[in-house]
């Protein structure tokens, strides 16, 4: 994505999918179209909120709780899903100054006017994100 001239654009950080959706409902609602949600990753997995969703019974592997990654095909990838399995975030072990995933893996990209950045600001902050 390029910006054009008179175009400015914020990266924010969240704590959950939720705040960063409700987030982006605000910029929205405040005038601002150009806000984009993302995962942020240690690894090149795909993800699928589909398999994530514990309260509807469809956390299928611990992770895909913790880290995102219930998509590997257990029959195809199971060297990949072995090496997540260790991944401290999953066990807990060595878990000391690790920083659980998804502690502020979810990304909103704000593109918007020089005039609207402060607004924009103001919102993602209220929501929990930090810039």
């Amino acid at each position: 994505m390029q910006l054009e001239k008179d175009e400015r654009s914020l990266l924010a950080y969240f704590p959950s999918s939720t705040k960063a959706q409700e987030a982006i409902n605000a910029l929205q609602a405040a005038g601002i179209k150009e806000a984009q949600f993302d995962r942020v990753g240690r690894y090149g997995a795909r993800y699928n909120d589909q398999y994530n969703n514990p309260l509807a019974n469809q956390a299928n592997t611990i992770t895909g709780l913790t880290i995102y990654s219930a998509d590997i095909n257990p029959l195809v990838k199971t060297d990949t899903r072995a090496l997540l399995a260790a991944d401290p975030a999953v066990s807990g072990v060595g878990l000391q100054d690790y920083g659980v995933a998804g502690n502020e893996g979810f990304l909103v990209t704000v593109v918007t006017t020089p005039d609207r950045v402060a607004t924009a600001r103001e919102i993602i902050e209220a929501h929990g994100g930090q810039l």
